[in-house]
This record gives structure tokens, C-alpha cells and sequence, in this order.
């Protein structure tokens, strides 16, 4: 039954993540939306993290996968309210990046509104809200982390995928997407780059022979 004095819209709007367009500034050739790339990012940030648990052990804290999965399906739902501001812009200097950091803090507390206030607190730990983490929160500080490794993967197989339709429009943002890849000095993240994102050049017949 639905109380007629609390709101239930947040279910509604979530599903118009499939109506934001991403890489808005690039000549694509290949369409994404964001419940797309939500998509990715949880089934990419899912794979690290059980790269870490079978190839890196040794690499603590060990995470919880269903948690890291939560904080990826909503690490960029503030878009629906915001739409996708373009990374050249989002990080032109300090100033943007922290103003947009406020919007993005703003639009998250927009959507939790839409719920009832019964589950409010049970989403509202999933969104981004880094500037609540402490020293002890260990654990929730390489969830994060983690997500935004797969977030950055996620453009790099954008660009790839780009790339293999022949779209050179995609060549320097592959370029700095890899170096940025790198730089993170991940044991799971470079262990995907030379062990599996070789297989997202191959065509449908090269992936099943």
C-alpha cells in the first residue's frame, strides 16, 4: 500500500538513468547511458575486488563484494538530476571540481528525499558521502576506492570498444584513461589490464574459439 504522506518516487527516478547520455563532447559511434555504465562499474568493481580475494590475498582489507556492488549501483545517480557534466570540465581546476562535489552532495540528498523516510537511512549509506568517512572506516575507504578503479576501467573499455569500430576520436582519452589506470598502482587493476582487457579486441568468433 502506498502512504499517501510519504513520497515513493525514488524507484521512478533511478530508472531514468537510461535517458543520460555520457561522453556528450565525443563523437561516438556507440551510444551509453548511464544505467549502462552503472552497470559496468558494478560488474567491473565485483571483479576486482574477487581478483583481490583469489590472485591477492595478501592485500588487506579483504572486501565484501555485496557492499562494493551497493556503492557502485548509486556512485553516479546523482546524474539524474545533474545530467553528465563532461570530465574536461568536471576537473578544469580546483574551484569546479569542489562546486560540482556540492551539486553532486546536493542531487544525492534530492533523490534520498523521494523515498519514505523509513528507508532513507538504509540508501543513504550507499551514496557518495566520503566527506563522513573516519580512520577506522578502513573497510568502506577501499570500497570507494575500488569503485572508482572501476569506474575509470569502465571509460578505458568505452574507448576501446570505440577504437575497434575504427573511431579515432577516442585515441588520446584511451591514452590518458590507461595512464590514469596505471598510476593508481592496483595489483587487481593491472591484473585485469594484462590479463583480460586483451579480450575486449577480439571480435564475437575469436571470444568463442
Amino acid at each position: 500500500m502506498i502512504m499517501e504522506k510519504e513520497k515513493n518516487t525514488f524507484f521512478a527516478m533511478l530508472d531514468r538513468m537510461k535517458y543520460i547520455e555520457r561522453w556528450s563532447l565525443m563523437n561516438n559511434l556507440e551510444k551509453e547511458n548511464l544505467k549502462e555504465h552503472t552497470f559496468d562499474v558494478i560488474l567491473l568493481v565485483h571483479a576486482l575486488i574477487t581478483i583481490r580475494k583469489i590472485y591477492f590475498p595478501e592485500n588487506q582489507p579483504q572486501l565484501d563484494p555485496g557492499e562494493a556492488v551497493l556503492f557502485a549501483l548509486y556512485h553516479d545517480a546523482s546524474e539524474i538530476i545533474t545530467g553528465d557534466l563532461p570530465t574536461p570540465i568536471k576537473y578544469f581546476n580546483p574551484g569546479i571540481k569542489e562546486q560540482y562535489k556540492i551539486v553532486e552532495s546536493y542531487a544525492d540528498n534530492v533523490l534520498l528525499e523521494q523515498l519514505p523516510e523509513k528507508l532513507r537511512q538504509e540508501y543513504a549509506k550507499y551514496f557518495n558521502n566520503e566527506d563522513e568517512l573516519t580512520a577506522d572506516s578502513k573497510q568502506k575507504i577501499t570500497i570507494l576506492k575500488f569503485v572508482k578503479y572501476a569506474d575509470t576501467l569502465s571509460a578505458y573499455i568505452k574507448c576501446v570498444n570505440e577504437l575497434k569500430l575504427g573511431n579515432r576520436e577516442f585515441n588520446e582519452a584511451a591514452i590518458s584513461t590507461k595512464e590514469k589506470l596505471k598510476a593508481y598502482q592496483s595489483d587487481e587493476v593491472n591484473f585485469f589490464l594484462e590479463n583480460i582487457m586483451p579480450t575486449y579486441e577480439l571480435s564475437l568468433d575469436q571470444l568463442q574459439n
